[in-house]
């Protein structure tokens, strides 16, 4: 799961990416393959299709891209919460942070992951102290997962320190194109989703 915090803390590695979003255009030469570091790097002659094809390949190696440095950056994000959290649970701290309490298929068709794999993570962060089961005011036979407070407390602190540091790498852009990069990134995750 791809938030557009996180994507907007990768922005400041791929000048040629950011550019294209503020402007709309292609800068010549804009094509970027990745190399074996991950670095983005000037395509050969003949490596992209011209015409009306073109910017949609060249927004598919920068999507690319982020989603690899998002991930990574989820881990890390993941590690600040506690070094024993695993990579994937930070999207779902995230989700109980924005929504509350949910039930555990919910959370599971939300994230894209089965009913065990969501049933191991669950435990994992209930041992961890940072979610709890309640039982759910609508359905007396179910239950919602919770953050704890304490849950809280470590996710709103990384969120916060994420937040701060958004602001001090993107302090040169005007918060209109901030506001429409998350924007754009919002419609493209609904038709993600669809």
């Amino acid at each position: 799961m791809v938030y557009a915090c996180e994507i907007l803390t990768e922005l400041r590695r791929w000048p040629r990416l950011t550019e294209t979003f503020r402007t709309g255009k292609l800068e010549a030469g804009a094509d970027v393959q990745e190399d074996a570091r991950g670095d983005g790097r000037a395509a050969g002659p003949g490596a992209s299709p011209t015409g009306p094809d073109r910017p949609f390949l060249a927004l598919e190696r920068e999507l690319t891209v982020l989603l690899r440095r998002a991930r990574a950056s989820q881990g890390e994000m993941a590690r600040e919460v506690h070094p024993d959290l695993e990579s994937a649970a930070y999207g779902l701290l995230v989700r109980l942070d924005e929504c509350g309490g949910r039930r555990a298929t919910e959370l599971a068709a939300y994230i894209g992951v089965g009913k065990a794999t969501m049933s191991r993570q669950l435990r994992a962060l209930e041992e961890l102290g940072l979610v709890a089961r309640e039982p759910d005011p609508a359905d007396g036979r179910a239950w919602l997962v919770a953050l704890t407070e304490e849950g809280r407390r470590r996710v709103g602190r990384v969120r916060e320190a994420r937040r701060a540091r958004y602001v001090r790498q993107l302090a040169h852009w005007d918060r209109g194109e901030v506001a429409e990069l998350a924007r754009l990134l919002h419609e493209l995750n609904e038709v993600a989703e669809k």
